[in-house]
C-alpha cells in the first residue's frame, strides 16, 4: 500500500511538471505588416518569450488584418478562438466607453504625456475595464501613436481648408462628430475598405499615425500629409482573458516579462519611424503641412465637452491634467 501511495505521489508531481513545462505557440493578430512599428513590438515580444521560456513558448504572427479585422480580432479573443492580438483602440469604445477617451480630440500633448498616463493606474484601470467587458487581458500598452490627416484635395495650411473634404473615421461617433466640427464631410468607414475608398474617390481623406500611412501606400492615393495631431492611438497588445488564466503561473510570469521587455523597443521603434517616415513621404511626393493647431483645438472643444459625461468625466479631467513624473 505504501508502496502505491507513493507511486501516485510521484506521479502527480510528475504531472505537475509536464503542466508548467508546456509547449505551446501563439498566434498573434496584426492589422499592420511585417516592416511596422506594430511588428518590432509583437516580434520582440515573441523575442523575449521565447528566451524567458527557453524554447517552449513562442508565437506566431499573422500580418495585414489575415485573422480579421480589429473588432473581429478584439471579440474572437473574448471568444478563445483568436490566442492574442495588436490592435488600436478604434473599435474598443464599442465594448466600454473609456476607451473612447482615446477618439477625444486633444486629450494629449505629446508622446510624454500619453505615456505616462498609460504607464499609471490609469492604463490599469482602462484594462481592467476591456477585460470585464471583452474578456482580454493588455500585456503592455504599445502605440499606433499619434493620428495625422491626409487628404487627395489640397494642403491644409488653416481649419479652413478642411471644410467640405469627404473624410473617412474610425466606426467612431466622437470621431464623426471631430470631424464635423472640423468641417469636412465625415463619414465612419471599416479599416479594410478605405483605400479603396480613397483611390476611387468615394472618399478623399482619412487619418491615422505616420508609420500606417507609410505601410498602408497611402501616398499613392494621397498628395497631402497634415502634422495635425490630434488624438494619440495607443495599440494596446492583449491575449485572450481565458487563455491567460489558463497558463500556469510561472508563465504568466513569462508572458508579462516579455512584454514588459517589449513595450520600450515597440515605443521607441514608433517613435524613430515616425521621423524617417515624414522625411520619406516627403520624398515619395506628399506635400506636408503644419498648420497652427490653437483653432483645431478651439473648434474641437464641444465635442470634448459632448461626451465626456459618457466617457467618465473624472477620467478625462485626470488624462488632460495628467503630469508625467520628473526623473
Amino acid at each position: 500500500m505504501k508502496h502505491f501511495v507513493l507511486t501516485a505521489t510521484a506521479t502527480l508531481l510528475l504531472g505537475t511538471a509536464a503542466l508548467a513545462q508546456e509547449t505551446r505557440t501563439f498566434d498573434v493578430s496584426l492589422p499592420l505588416g511585417a516592416e511596422s512599428h506594430q511588428a518590432v513590438g509583437v516580434l520582440k515580444f515573441g523575442e523575449e518569450l521565447e528566451r524567458l521560456s527557453e524554447g517552449r513558448l513562442t508565437i506566431r504572427p499573422h500580418y495585414d488584418n489575415a485573422l480579421g479585422a480589429e473588432r473581429e480580432v478584439v471579440e474572437g479573443m473574448g471568444f478563445g478562438l483568436i490566442d492574442m492580438g495588436i490592435t488600436s483602440t478604434g473599435p474598443m469604445g464599442g465594448f466600454t466607453p473609456e476607451f473612447l477617451l482615446f477618439d477625444l480630440p486633444y486629450i494629449f500633448s505629446d508622446h510624454t504625456h500619453a505615456q505616462a498616463f498609460l504607464d499609471s493606474e490609469y492604463g490599469d484601470q482602462l484594462a481592467s475595464a476591456i477585460e470585464t467587458a471583452a474578456g482580454v487581458k493588455i500585456l503592455a500598452w504599445m502605440e499606433n501613436g499619434f493620428r495625422h490627416e491626409t487628404n487627395s484635395v489640397r494642403p491644409i495650411n488653416e481649419i479652413g481648408d478642411l471644410k467640405g473634404i469627404k473624410h473617412r473615421t474610425q466606426e467612431s461617433s466622437v470621431q464623426v462628430d471631430t470631424w464635423t466640427a472640423l468641417g469636412t464631410n465625415a463619414s465612419p468607414m471599416a479599416w479594410t475598405e478605405v483605400f479603396t475608398a480613397l483611390q476611387q474617390g468615394v472618399m478623399e481623406s482619412q487619418e491615422n499615425p505616420i508609420p500606417t500611412i507609410y505601410d498602408v501606400r497611402f501616398y499613392e492615393v494621397q498628395d497631402y500629409l497634415t502634422i495635425s495631431q490630434h488624438v494619440y492611438s495607443p495599440a494596446p497588445l492583449m491575449i485572450g482573458a481565458q487563455l491567460f488564466g489558463s497558463l500556469s503561473e510561472a508563465d504568466q510570469a513569462i508572458m508579462l516579462e516579455a512584454a514588459e521587455l517589449a513595450l520600450p523597443v515597440q515605443r521607441e521603434a514608433s517613435l524613430a519611424l515616425e521621423e524617417k517616415y515624414i522625411d520619406e513621404l516627403q520624398e515619395l511626393g506628399m506635400e506636408v503641412t503644419r498648420p497652427d493647431l490653437a483653432p483645431f483645438r478651439e473648434a474641437v472643444a464641444p465635442v470634448i465637452d459632448k461626451w465626456k459625461d459618457q466617457v467618465g468625466a473624472d477620467l478625462v479631467d485626470a488624462a488632460l491634467n495628467f503630469e508625467p513624473a520628473s526623473n
